[in-house]
């Protein structure tokens, strides 16, 4: 058998193996679980025609066009298969993309479920893929949300001459994708009939974290550096106090998560912008985020948007990957490859059960009003592994009903360690 062959046979097997990643490990906190529902997901294209083209000669204008996986409460039939999702990434420079597969739950067109759920856009970082994010839209459309992944076709991140693209497009894509679907959901659309649109959160991850903030209302400095970095002053109307600036808001925005969102070392909202986010926010990070930064890239979004109640999320040690799903087989073979989506310190599975407890509880109390949520959130134990496992607690799989001193309620024991959970409420 040659090297080839074994090696894909080996990646097969893996795959094989391998559970999808919206289902969380064995010590994930509780409201990691998947919900009640059966997962649907269905693909369309959204067109946004006569778009300024900041890669072609001045002037120029293109149609945007932009794939949605829509991930949704359903009702497969019994027999159905799961989908398993295809994607790709860029790879180390010179050779070309690196492809790869996930397993999902899903299943793909399934009848939607009764119900009225609240919608969620989810856009990724860059040159990333919806399919690395499954793990989060699959998870959350099982526990009653429609999560909405737009596919941003980014330029190679490795080509910096195109670097433009993104920090335009990507509050554009979001705002246009948001307000397309909400209107479509209004109508009853195949996918979005059971959509609220009256209740929207925003998920954004690295590139996406910059371009859910915007959207939320975190003005660009019309006179920084990214601003006037973007060629004919195409983002210069989406700035603070900009002629456009007003067509990015989002009627009915509920909750904001960013993950170790960009921009702030781009000088992305100097001192102020970010006091125009108002929803409340979650930010997560890592505190060794040698891509963004973390005190002069994650912490000063937290501290900034001083105008929403706001939570921080912080994995000691942590870079920027914390956003992805786990390395599947074939990206575990190159390191390039593999960085794409592993932590050097922490397993992936950990991240992703930790990620999806604490956006569940978030989006949980300010989308669909659980005020019993905020027993998982409002907690005098910044770090996490201060809190006292409770003495009466023999039981070694039983979670900790949390208190005062106590471990974070929903986490099993020694599970929070490495963690840090901050708050501040909205000033005037």
């Amino acid at each position: 058998m040659s090297a080839l062959v074994l090696s894909l046979a080996l990646s097969t097997a893996a795959q094989a193996g391998e559970s999808a990643p919206s289902r969380p490990s064995v010590d994930a906190p509780e409201l990691a679980r998947l919900g009640p529902y059966g997962v649907g997901v269905r693909s369309i294209t959204l067109t946004q025609p006569g778009q300024v083209d900041v890669l072609g000669a001045p002037g120029a204008v293109k149609d945007r066009v932009l794939p949605v996986e829509i991930w949704y409460p359903a009702v497969p039939a019994k027999d159905a298969k799961a989908v398993t999702y295809a994607g790709a990434l860029p790879g180390q420079p010179p050779r070309g993309p690196a492809a790869f597969t996930v397993p999902g739950i899903a299943v793909r067109d399934a009848a939607e479920a009764k119900g009225s759920f609240p919608l969620v856009i989810l856009s990724h970082g860059y040159s990333n893929t919806p399919e690395a994010m499954s793990w989060l839209g699959e998870n959350l459309a099982s526990k009653g949300y429609v999560v909405a992944a737009i596919h941003h076709n980014d330029p190679d991140i490795s080509d910096r001459t195109k670097f433009a693209e993104p920090m335009l497009r990507r509050p554009l894509d979001i705002a246009f994708v948001a307000q397309t679907l909400q209107a479509r959901a209004g109508a009853g659309a195949p996918g979005l009939a059971s959509a609220d649109p009256s209740r929207v959160a925003l998920i954004g991850y690295s590139m996406g974290g910059y371009g859910v903030l915007i959207v939320a209302g975190g003005g660009l400095d019309p006179q920084g550096a990214l601003v006037r970095a973007v060629p004919g002053g195409a983002l210069l109307p989406y700035a603070q106090g900009g002629a456009r600036q007003g067509e990015l808001a989002i009627k009915g925005l509920k909750a904001v998560v960013a993950i170790s969102p960009a921009g702030v070392r781009f000088g992305a909202w100097g001192a102020k912008g970010l006091s125009g986010i108002t929803a409340p926010l979650m930010v997560i990070g890592g505190d060794h985020d040698a891509t963004v930064g973390f005190s002069d890239g994650v912490r000063p979004v937290y501290d900034q948007a001083r105008r929403s109640d706001r939570y921080l999320l912080v994995y000691q040690n942590a870079g920027h990957s914390i956003g992805m799903s786990a390395a599947p087989p074939q990206m575990r073979e190159r390191l390039f490859d593999f960085h794409w989506f592993e932590d050097s310190v922490w397993r992936k599975d950990r991240i992703m059960g930790v990620d999806q407890h604490f956006i569940t509880a978030f989006l949980d109390r300010e989308t669909k009003g659980d005020e019993s949520r905020s027993a998982y959130l409002d907690t005098d134990v910044v770090q996490g592994g201060e809190g006292a496992w409770p003495a009466a607690i023999t039981d070694y799989d039983t979670v900790s009903p949390g208190g005062p001193g106590a471990t974070w309620k929903g986490f099993c024991r020694n599970s929070a360690v490495g963690l840090e959970l901050h708050h501040q409420a909205a000033e005037n």
